[in-house]
Order: C-alpha cells, then sequence, then structure tokens
C-alpha cells in the first residue's frame, strides 16, 4: 500500500522560515551580478523578447506601405491582441515617400484587420502548453525552435503576401502560435536559474526586451520602408531573429549544472538557493488543487486587469490624442516610440527595486503587493484624468508615457508570483495565467469600439472608466487572496512503501 507523505517540515510556521533559510543560503556565498552566467542568460533572453516583440509590431508599421494609398486612414492595429502586453504593439505610420519597388495591395480596411488579428488567434491556447512542455522537455528546445520558427515565418511574409491573403493570414496565425511560444515557453527557465531573491530583475531583464523590441521597431520601421522598401522591414528583423536563434543555442542551457561556462562558486549558489525549491520531475500537477487556489486566481485576475489597461493603452491612446488634439501621433516615431524607451528602463529598476526591498528584510508578498499597486492604480488613473486636462498635447503625452513606464512595475510583482507560490509548477501556471490574461487584448477592441459607437460624446470617458473599474476590481481581488509562500499542493511529495 502507498501512501503520499510530506517531505517540507510539518509545522506551520515553517512557511515563515522557508524566506529565512534561503536567506542563510544566499548571503554567505553571493556571486558578482552583472558578470555572471545568470544575468547572461537574462540578457539572451532580453534580446530574444526583444526579436520576437519587433517581429510582432512591424506589420502594423508597414501597413501603410503595403495597402493601396487610396486610404489615407492607417487601421488601427490589434495585432498585439495575442501577446500579453509586456508587448506594447504601437502603431506607427509609415512615410507617404515609399520605395516604388515594393509591391502595393488593395487590401481593405476590414482584410487589414483580419491581418493584424491574425497573430493573436492561438496566443490564449498556446500560452499554457508552451510552458507545459518547456517544464518537460527544456525551455532551451522549446523557446528555441519557436524563436527560429517565428523569424523564418517573418522572412517568408513578402512572399507570402504575394501568394495572396489567404497565405499571408495562415502564415500570420502560425507566426502567431510561434510568438506566445516564446512567451510562454521562458519562464521555466527561471525555476534551474533564479535564485529566489533575484527573481525580480532577472525576469524584470529579460521582459523588458519587449518594450525595446517595440521601440525599435518603431523608431526605425518606416525609415526602412521609405529607403529600401516595406518587403526588408521584414527580412532585416527577421535575419535578426535567426541570428538571435543561433546565439540562443550555443549560449542557453536548462540548468546551471550542465552550463559549461559556469564558475564553481556560481553554480553553488545557484543550486543551494534553490534547495528548498527543487523541482520533481515525477510530481503530476494537482488540477484540482489548483483550480481550488485563490492565490492563483489572484494571480490570474490580476493579470487580465492589468492586460486590460496596457491594451487600452496600444489600442485607443493614441487614436483618443489624434481626435482630442488633431495631431497625428503616428507621424512622429519619436513620439510614438518615447512611451516604451521610458518603459524600457523603468521596468529595469523596479526589478532592481524590488530586490533590494527583499534585502531590507521586506516580505516577499509585500514587495509582489507593492509592485504591482504601483504598476496598476497610478497608471489607471493618469488614464482616466486624459479628458479633464484638455490643455495641451504635451501634457497628454507626458501622462501617457508616465502611464506606460509605471504599468511596467507589474513584471516586478504579479507576473512571477507564480514562481513564488509554486515553483515545481511554475512553467505550466506561468503561461496558463498569460493565456488568461491574453483575454483582455481580444476583448478591449469590441467593448471600447462599442462604447465610442454609442456615446460619441462621452464613449473616451465610459472607455476610460471601464477600464480604472476593471483594473481596480483585479487589484483589489489580487491584494486580498494573493500570497507569496508555497502552496500546500506544490510541495513535494514522496511514495513510500508500508
Amino acid at each position: 500500500m502507498a501512501t503520499k507523505t510530506e517531505l517540507s517540515p510539518t509545522a506551520r510556521e515553517s512557511k515563515n522560515a522557508q524566506d529565512m533559510q534561503v536567506d542563510e543560503v544566499l548571503i554567505p556565498r553571493k556571486v558578482p551580478s552583472l558578470c555572471s552566467a545568470r544575468y547572461g542568460i537574462a540578457l539572451v533572453l532580453h534580446f530574444c523578447n526583444f526579436t520576437t516583440i519587433a517581429q510582432n509590431v512591424i506589420m502594423n508599421i508597414t501597413m501603410v506601405a503595403m495597402v493601396n494609398s487610396t486610404s489615407p486612414q492607417s487601421q488601427f492595429n490589434g495585432s498585439s491582441e495575442g501577446l500579453p502586453v509586456d508587448s506594447f504593439g504601437d502603431l506607427n505610420k509609415a512615410p507617404k515617400s515609399l520605395s516604388a519597388k515594393a509591391p502595393v495591395y488593395d487590401w481593405s480596411p476590414q482584410i487589414q484587420g483580419i491581418i493584424f488579428g491574425a497573430v493573436g488567434y492561438g496566443g490564449i491556447l498556446t500560452m499554457a502548453p508552451s510552458g507545459y512542455l518547456a517544464g518537460r522537455v527544456g525551455t532551451k528546445r522549446v523557446v528555441g525552435i519557436s524563436l527560429f520558427a517565428t523569424s523564418f515565418l517573418t522572412l517568408c511574409i513578402p512572399l507570402a503576401a504575394d501568394f495572396g491573403i489567404v497565405f499571408l493570414i495562415v502564415t500570420r496565425i502560425v507566426q502567431g502560435l510561434s510568438q506566445c511560444s516564446v512567451i510562454g515557453g521562458q519562464f521555466a527557465i527561471w525555476e534551474k536559474w533564479g535564485p529566489p531573491h533575484e527573481r525580480s530583475r532577472l525576469c524584470s531583464i529579460a521582459l523588458s526586451g519587449m518594450l525595446l523590441g517595440c521601440f525599435s521597431a518603431i523608431l526605425i520601421g518606416g525609415f526602412i520602408s521609405e529607403t529600401l522598401g516595406w518587403p526588408f522591414v521584414f527580412y532585416i528583423f527577421g535575419g535578426v531573429g535567426c541570428v538571435c536563434c543561433l546565439l540562443w543555442f550555443i549560449v542557453i542551457y536548462d540548468d546551471p549544472t550542465s552550463y559549461p561556462w559556469i564558475s564553481t562558486s556560481e553554480k553553488e549558489y545557484i543550486t543551494s538557493s534553490l534547495k528548498q525549491q527543487v523541482r520533481s520531475s515525477q510530481q503530476p500537477l494537482p488540477i484540482k488543487a489548483v483550480l481550488r487556489s485563490l492565490p492563483i486566481w489572484s494571480i490570474c485576475l490580476g493579470c487580465f486587469s492589468h492586460q486590460w489597461l496596457v491594451s487600452t493603452m496600444i489600442v485607443y491612446i493614441p487614436t483618443y490624442i489624434s481626435s482630442v488634439y488633431h495631431i497625428n501621433i503616428r507621424d512622429n516615431g519619436l513620439l510614438s516610440a518615447l512611451p516604451f524607451i521610458v518603459a524600457w528602463v523603468i521596468g529595469i529598476v523596479g526589478g532592481y527595486l524590488a530586490d533590494f526591498l527583499l534585502t531590507k528584510n521586506f516580505r516577499l508578498i509585500t514587495v509582489r503587493k507593492i509592485a504591482t499597486i504601483l504598476g496598476n492604480l497610478p497608471a489607471s488613473a493618469l488614464i482616466v484624468s486624459l479628458p479633464y486636462l484638455n490643455s495641451s498635447y504635451i501634457t497628454a503625452t507626458a501622462l501617457l508615457t508616465l502611464s506606460c513606464a509605471l504599468s511596467t512595475l507589474c513584471q516586478s510583482g504579479i507576473y512571477i508570483n507564480v514562481l513564488d507560490i509554486a515553483p515545481r509548477h511554475s512553467s505550466f501556471l506561468m503561461g496558463a495565467s498569460r493565456g488568461f490574461s491574453s483575454m483582455a487584448p481580444v476583448i478591449v477592441p469590441t467593448v471600447s469600439g462599442f462604447l465610442l459607437s454609442q456615446d460619441p460624446e462621452f464613449g473616451w470617458r465610459n472607455v476610460f472608466f471601464l477600464l480604472f473599474a476593471i483594473n481596480l476590481s483585479g487589484l483589489i481581488f489580487y491584494l486580498i487572496f494573493g500570497e507569496a509562500d508555497v502552496q500546500d499542493w506544490a510541495k513535494e511529495r514522496k511514495l513510500t512503501r508500508l
């Protein structure tokens, strides 16, 4: 007869003592951070995210060059719908003096909308499976193959467009599946590479590559279209992705024990700091316990509400500024990119700040909730204030930039909380929570568009107040039920024979 016995300490007080035990291991064998292998892993992930999101955004930039110029209004994109928005896809407009050698297509705004949205169709379905698969076969294989697939398909987009709209849409759908697999599959690597008190900065460094990818694609995509033609935007960013993929397979290893260029002291530091969280590959995911877990649901709902905030910024804020101030923000690449470069800096700084607070004896859950509050409440409040501050375009742009920057602080809060409460199953649960939150970018354009069409005068206020209400509801739910202790169902179990 087999019975299950807990390997963890039986006393309930051990939960509070766990962080103290980790601290005792971390302090004496601290390894210089910036020159270490684990920060090299984070930097490579940074460039992978940079490439993935840039490849997602460039379609928005090149669309004006691809379609007949008789349609002066660029279709406002929802192409970031498939990616959790750490992927802040923006809407930059390509210059009007384009290379005559580039082909031009007669696509209606409806067709353009389908092309934009095609990349997000599979996002909700692939986030969780890619995380689970990465936990089983390794992040190196899942992310590496997915990165190669999206880069290769980026190179094929000009050819697919020549073959016809059906080929292009299918290419975009498969590309979206690959891009979401890169996003969902990468978190499993921190189960074995991320010391608990460094995960905030490591994840922030990795995820901030998305913001830098948006900034770069917005800033130079139009210039490439103007000088070389729009196909070269895909060729250049697809080529960069292939180079990044090669770097990935050379540099990345799934665990520090097999990494050939890691020092002995760093290897001991990482493995000893993760002693309390060693993952048993034979332990199945307790589905029923997960579905009954309020901390898990608080993370999912909190991520969803934050994605609603960021999705509204992506899809509607530039349009709001254009319609209110009669200035097309897409005609100025630098101003369009400004919020994302500021957010890139704040996201990295926020990760270091979160880990700094942990060294000052702040509780882990306190740090996670502080970061989540700062990433939600001020950002949504600033957007709600936009209709009441019609004095100048500069003021509105400053508020938008500040809101976008503050929203990235959630990278050090709710988005990595699963690593705290269920480290053994974090690869699947991180993908599942981000897949759940990916519904927000799909719903936002429909709901907000309905509100704007029903009440042209107060439509913007309704959109922003709905954003604030959803954002605040998710934040409150997380503040009440969010935890940072390893859950009972996530602890290691062992079968013993009686």
